[in-house]
C-alpha cells in the first residue's frame, strides 16, 4: 500500500522531511479496525513529532491524526463497527498514522462520518472535535447550562474554530475569542463568537473594552508562553484554565492567590493508557455526526491541496509552521487529484 513518512527529523524544507513510499499491509487486532483511508487533515501535532521523533534507523515513520473512510475489514472482537461502514476518527499518538491508504485503529475511538459531509468535510473534524469537547466539558468541566464567559485564545486555528462553535451552540456561555486579522476576526464571529479581540495586545485591555475585567474561564490553545501573565491578570477568582499547547516553561505559583485551577487537556491520553473510559472517544464522535447531521456543528474545512503524497503533504506541514492557518487543511484521495 502507498503511504507517506520519514526516516529522519528534518526541516520541512528539505527533500526528505516527507516521502512516499510503499509498505505492505497490517491485519488487524482483536479491537482493531482497518480502514481505506479517503481522506486526511493536517494538525500542529504532526508537524511537531515530524521535528522531534526520528524513527529507528532504516524504519519510516508515519504520521497523520485526522481520518475519514470506509471501514475494509474488523478485528475478532470487534462489536461497533462492519466492513463498509463510513468513519472517521483521529487515531493514537502511540501507533502509526493515518498517512497510509490502509490504517489500523481501535474501534473505541471511531465514529460514524457524519452522513451529511464528504470524506474532505469529515475528516477535518475528529481531533480538533474531541481536543475541543474534551477541553470544555471534561477539563473545565463546563456544564450545558452555563452563562459564564469562556476566553478562547487562538480562536481562528483547528481546536478553536470548533471549541467556539461548541460553546455557542451547546451551552449559554459568553464566547469570547481572540485573532488578530481581519480574515480570522471574520472566522471567529462567522463561528459564533460573540466578542473577538486582539490578541497581539494586553488581553486585559482587550477585555476591559468589552465591559470584562475577569473570565472565569479559559482556553488557552496557542502562545501560552507569551499569554501567561495575562492569563494569570483576567482569570478570575476560583477561576479554571486549560492549555493544549507545549509551553517551554510554566510557572504556575502565580495562580495560587487565585486558587485558579489549571488544566491540560491531551486527547491522545485516553488511547495511549488505554483508560478505562477509552469509549468515551467513540461516544463523543458519535455524538458530533449527529450534531453535524443536525446543522448544529459545521466542519471547520479551510483549504483543500489535493491528493494525499509527500509534496502536497510537505505544504500543508508548511503553512501550519508559519502560523497563519485558519481552521484545517484537508488532503483527500491517493491515485488522482479528487477533481481532477
Amino acid at each position: 500500500m502507498k503511504a507517506v513518512g520519514y526516516q529522519a527529523s528534518l526541516p520541512v524544507d528539505a527533500e526528505a522531511a516527507l516521502v512516499d513510499f510503499e509498505i505492505a499491509p497490517s491485519p488487524p487486532g482483536p479491537r482493531d479496525l482497518r480502514v481505506a483511508v479517503r481522506a486526511i487533515s493536517v494538525n500542529p501535532v504532526d508537524t511537531k513529532v515530524r521535528r522531534r521523533a526520528a524513527p529507528a534507523e532504516g524504519a519510516y515513520k508515519i504520521l497523520g491524526y485526522d481520518a475519514a473512510g470506509v471501514v475494509e475489514s474488523v478485528g475478532s472482537e470487534v462489536t461497533l463497527f462492519r466492513p463498509g461502514d463510513a468513519v472517521f476518527y483521529a487515531g493514537a499518538i502511540t501507533r502509526p498514522g493515518t498517512n497510509s491508504e490502509l490504517h489500523l485503529v481501535d474501534e473505541r475511538i471511531v465514529g460514524r462520518k457524519p452522513n451529511s459531509l464528504s470524506f474532505a468535510e469529515a475528516s477535518a473534524l475528529p481531533l480538533t472535535a474531541i481536543t475541543a469537547w474534551e477541553l470544555l466539558f471534561d477539563r473545565l468541566g463546563v456544564a450545558r447550562t452555563s452563562d459564564a464567559a469562556l476566553l478562547v485564545v487562538g480562536g481562528a486555528g483547528g481546536v478553536g474554530s470548533i471549541l467556539i462553535q461548541l460553546a455557542r451552540k451547546l451551552t449559554g456561555l459568553t464566547v469570547i475569542a481572540t485573532a488578530s486579522r481581519p480574515e480570522t476576526i471574520a472566522w471567529c464571529r462567522d463561528l459564533g463568537a460573540h466578542h473577538v479581540i486582539d490578541h497581539r495586545q494586553p488581553l486585559s485591555a482587550g477585555l476591559q473594552a468589552i465591559g470584562f475585567k475577569t473570565v472565569p474561564l479559559i482556553a488557552s490553545l496557542t502562545q501560552t508562553d507569551t499569554h501567561f501573565a495575562e492569563l494569570v491578570k483576567v482569570i478570575a477568582p476560583q477561576g479554571r484554565l486549560a492549555l493544549i499547547d507545549d509551553p517551554k516553561t510554566l510557572d504556575v505559583v502565580p495562580l495560587k492567590a487565585k486558587s485558579a485551577s489549571l488544566h491540560w487537556e491531551a486527547m491522545f491520553a485516553r488511547s495511549m493508557f488505554e483508560t478505562p473510559d477509552m469509549i468515551a472517544q467513540h461516544d463523543l464522535l458519535d455524538e458530533v455526526a449527529g450534531l453535524v447531521d443536525a446543522g448544529v456543528l459545521r466542519s471547520t474545512i479551510r483549504k483543500t491541496l489535493g491528493r494525499i503524497d509527500a509534496k502536497n503533504l510537505k505544504e500543508a506541514h508548511r503553512i501550519i509552521e508559519s502560523g497563519g492557518s485558519i481552521g484545517k487543511i484537508v488532503l483527500e484521495g491517493w491515485n488522482e487529484e479528487p477533481n481532477g
